[in-house]
């Protein structure tokens, strides 16, 4: 009886491990006979896994899903990197989930083996993170969901949406991916009205139900959605903003800048304009210090002024090298 328990169980193990199991290789697998594989495929479904079969020379079978959550069988890597996810989603963003994650982990821990506990145990007391600067909004599960089910079948979305001022507008979408960034939640979509992409804080939708007809795939903004949201929240954000001439291939800018940082638009094979920002002029000085390339600066005057006191300020940290 004990062997056929370990045999089922390590059979379980072996069908959630991959999509499709040609029942010949289970058989092989298990160091067991077809006919066994097949009572043994009869005894899971009887234990309420739905393990689905296919006839022919090529059959064999599959772990579907069922109306209820199985149990699984993980390894010791993935029990520590499913155990360290719970972990990290209990500081998240995402309201409840840190809820949901902290009885999902305690469930996790009381059936880890002591090596595999003895390891989270120790990243737990050994990491200590850095708070963020400002507190994150919080997204509902179910909006994120919601979305994430919209964008997965092209289906036309409508939801009220607030402003920075407070002030909420209706608008008809239809969306394309959620992006994450840091701990913010971004829905990057195509506005039916506005004819254009946008980018919504997913904080700031609610949705309306039910959801729109499908809609045809479209190409997406420029470079992907994560690189459009970069560009778009970093420019809006902005204190001082500059378009650099910079004497070098587009190619060869676009690779040193960060999506967050600027935009690159190719002049000729050999010159391309950067149209970056910052919160700073310092810290506009330091990403075309970054560039290691030459560049021309037409504007804002504060910048200009400020490259001409960083020049001077160089200038003085080498005339003692010169002359030793």
């Amino acid at each position: 009886m004990l062997e056929t328990s370990a045999r089922l169980l390590r059979l379980l193990s072996l069908l959630q491990a991959r999509r499709d199991w040609p029942g010949r290789d289970l058989a092989d697998r298990l160091g067991v006979s077809d006919r066994t594989v097949r009572r043994d495929v009869e005894r899971l479904r009887d234990l309420g896994y739905p393990v689905h079969a296919s006839r022919g020379t090529d059959g064999g079978y599959r772990l579907g899903a069922g109306t209820a959550m199985p149990p699984l069988l993980l390894d010791d890597e993935e029990a520590v990197a499913v155990a360290i996810g719970l972990r990290t989603a209990v500081g998240d963003s995402i309201a409840g989930i840190g809820e949901t994650s902290a009885r999902a982990l305690t469930k996790l821990e009381q059936v880890l083996p002591s090596r595999l506990r003895h390891r989270v145990d120790a990243l737990r007391a050994s990491t200590e993170p850095v708070p963020a600067d400002h507190p994150a909004p919080t997204v509902d599960a179910t909006v994120l969901s919601t979305l994430a089910t919209a964008c997965r079948n092209r289906e036309r979305l409508r939801f009220d949406y607030r402003a920075h001022d407070g002030s909420s507008t209706s608008r008809a979408v239809e969306p394309y991916r959620i992006v994450s960034w840091g701990r913010r939640w971004y829905l990057v979509a195509w506005d039916v009205h506005r004819h254009d992409w946008r980018t919504f804080r997913i904080d700031r939708i609610t949705p309306r139900t039910p959801t729109g007809p499908r809609f045809p795939p479209r190409d997406p903004p420029e470079g992907g959605a994560a690189a459009y949201v970069a560009r778009g929240v970093s420019s809006a954000v902005w204190r001082h903003r500059a378009r650099i001439i910079v004497h070098a291939p587009a190619d060869l800018v676009t690779e040193r800048i960060n999506p967050a940082v600027g935009v690159v638009e190719a002049v000729d094979d050999n010159t391309c304009v950067l149209d970056t920002g910052a919160d700073t002029v310092h810290t506009l000085a330091v990403h075309l210090g970054l560039l290691d390339l030459d560049f021309d600066v037409s504007g804002p005057p504060e910048l200009i002024e400020h490259l001409r006191t960083l020049a001077a300020r160089f200038t003085r940290a080498t005339v003692g090298a010169e002359t030793a």
